[in-house]
């Protein structure tokens, strides 16, 4: 297996993600393409000790940043990393990619260069998140998709369905809708005709609407929402996750198991679902454990054939119309 790594994407690269990436080398038999600027990442090499036959170097001479504009900086920069890493997917020199850089850069080079899988608007991010049972529940999307429409948001219920059934080995998973209430009269517009149209899905376990609050107390596999909600919780789980922690260790000098779970350096990253091809988004803020385990999803998703499971849950998805 071969998984490239956009060097030059996070607040931490080149030298968190090159390392983080060759730690991998050494704990399984896949090899790295890592993609960037030449030099800059010869130059981080020899810092490390490392296999050279289970290293190779894209050379890539421009970076999309944090503060451009997706769109227009993918457009612009032909040659940037995070393009040049999916070309690699898209030609099959890779099985897959991983990138701490803009989530929106990464996403234009999933829909344009990949390509969508068919019948899907829009791809959305999904992500794990500990529950009280000791297994995960995942929530989707996180925020690549701000405005949904209803049939989006059942979209992202199938391709969720099918993630779930790979990693938790789950035969008929639970999905749900997040709402401001477990009424099925509960919800937005948009929430509201999701929740008929997904009620009227036969072949996907819809279990209803839940709430925030009970994301984390095993009531289901899957919890699907826009990303402009998803965002939010997300942030907000992380930000009380931190204080808590940091309380905790003021009080006590440890910081609870529990918590340590919802550090993002251990979950790693989020697969960009619906494409044409594995695309790992990772934290910008990522270290190299972070990368580390990031990689880890992207191997998994593809010994898995995620992309397929995706497609044969959809091909299950009734006629919206």
């Amino acid at each position: 297996m071969r998984i490239a790594v956009d060097a030059m994407g996070g607040e931490n690269a080149p030298g968190e993600i090159i390392a983080g990436a060759l730690q991998w080398t050494k704990e399984t038999s896949s090899n790295i393409i890592l993609v960037g600027r030449e030099m800059v990442i010869k130059e981080e090499l020899s810092r490390f000790t490392y296999d050279p036959a289970r290293v190779e170097i894209v050379n890539a001479s421009e970076v999309i940043g944090m503060e451009e504009s997706p769109a227009l900086a993918f457009r612009r920069k032909k040659d940037a990393s995070i393009v040049v890493a999916t070309k690699l997917v898209k030609e099959k020199r890779a099985d897959g990619l991983i990138s701490c850089g803009s989530t929106g850069a990464q996403m234009a080079a999933a829909i344009f260069i990949l390509g969508r899988i068919e019948g899907v608007d829009r791809p959305p991010l999904i992500s794990a998140l500990p529950n009280s049972s000791g297994s995960f529940t995942f929530l989707m999307d996180l925020g690549a998709n701000v405005d949904c429409k209803a049939s989006q948001l059942v979209q992202f219920a199938f391709l969720g369905n099918a993630y779930a059934r790979l990693f938790l080995e789950a035969d008929d998973p639970r999905v749900a809708l997040l709402s401001n209430g477990t009424e099925e009269t509960k919800g937005n517009a948009v929430t509201l005709e999701a929740h008929d149209l997904l009620t009227r899905q036969k072949n996907i376990n819809f279990i209803g609407n839940i709430e925030g609050r009970d994301i984390f107390a095993d009531e289901a596999d899957v919890v699907v929402c826009d990303g402009f909600v998803g965002n939010i919780v997300l942030k907000t789980i992380e930000g009380m996750a931190a204080f808590i922690s940091a309380a905790s260790w003021k009080e006590t000098g440890k910081i609870p198991a529990y918590f340590q779970q919802l550090d993002y350096t251990r979950i790693g990253g989020a697969p960009l679902l619906g494409v044409e091809g594995i695309s790992i988004v990772c934290h910008g803020s990522s270290g190299r454990e972070a990368v580390y385990n990031g990689m880890k999803i992207a191997e998994k998703s593809k010994q898995d054939n995620i992309i397929e499971a995706q497609k044969q849950s959809l091909n299950l998805m009734d006629s919206q119309e």
